[in-house]
């Protein structure tokens, strides 16, 4: 046990999938694995393990926010000895050409700052996916005629953004989306040498006010379970 996770040793599998939410983690778990037992439940954070296809896997929350994913994270990596961390969550579209419902691999992530940016003082840090599971996900997302993007997005603790300047900029260079914990994730799998990756479910888009209906996103957002999953264990 830790502070925040209350599972017993070898209950959590080295490969764990992390939503934000953890009913989406109950229900990614009740959905694609076989035998989900629920292994947390502190503070209303659900994770579940179970099997894929004969393959142990974890479907743990992570909470809203980059300091809320650094300490389920470092929890996951450090105590419970996991290996592949994929996140599996939503994003708000930023270029005209990404659509709602279509899936955005973040093959690195922005950020004005995270719980991990004292750290590295001076230098802007990098934070990037892990290449193998990144090139399985593409794979896989092609194979499966899911329309994906892959480049690089913003992880913001700001949901509210009130500084439409930015919104322009990222544009300008080609900024994917925007959601709220890729690039912390990214960083500690570079720290500790984990394998990481974002998988995103544009849900809104921000420059034609879009949403996906909430009647939509369970279906939509089964696509980017299957290819976490798949790239999992390619």
């Amino acid at each position: 046990m830790t502070f925040h996770i209350g599972a017993k040793p070898g209950e959590i599998a080295e490969t764990v999938l992390m939503p934000g939410d953890p009913y989406r983690a109950r229900w990614a778990a009740q959905k694609y694995l076989e035998n989900p037992v629920l292994v947390n439940e502190v503070r209303g954070m659900l994770g579940f393990t179970g099997t894929w296809r004969g393959h142990r896997v974890t479907i743990h929350g992570s909470g809203m926010g980059m300091p809320s994913l650094s300490i389920y994270a470092n929890e996951l990596i450090k105590d419970y000895g996991a290996q592949t961390l994929i996140r599996i969550g939503s994003a708000g579209a930023l270029q005209h050409h990404v659509n709602v419902r279509d899936v955005v691999l973040a093959q690195a992530a922005s950020t004005i700052g995270s719980p991990s940016r004292t750290i590295f003082r001076e230098v802007n840090f990098a934070p990037v996916a892990d290449f193998g599971l990144l090139s399985a996900a593409a794979k896989v997302a092609a194979a499966r005629g899911i329309t994906t993007h892959v480049g690089g997005i913003l992880s913001s603790d700001t949901f509210y953004d009130e500084r439409p300047d930015l919104g322009e900029q990222l544009q300008r260079h080609g900024c994917l989306c925007v959601e709220m914990e890729a690039a912390e994730l990214y960083t500690l799998a570079a720290r500790y040498q984990r394998r990481a990756l974002a998988v995103l479910t544009i849900s809104d888009h921000i420059l034609r006010d879009e949403a996906l209906p909430a009647s939509d996103r369970e279906t939509s957002f089964g696509a980017m379970v299957e290819i976490a999953l798949e790239a999992a264990f390619a």
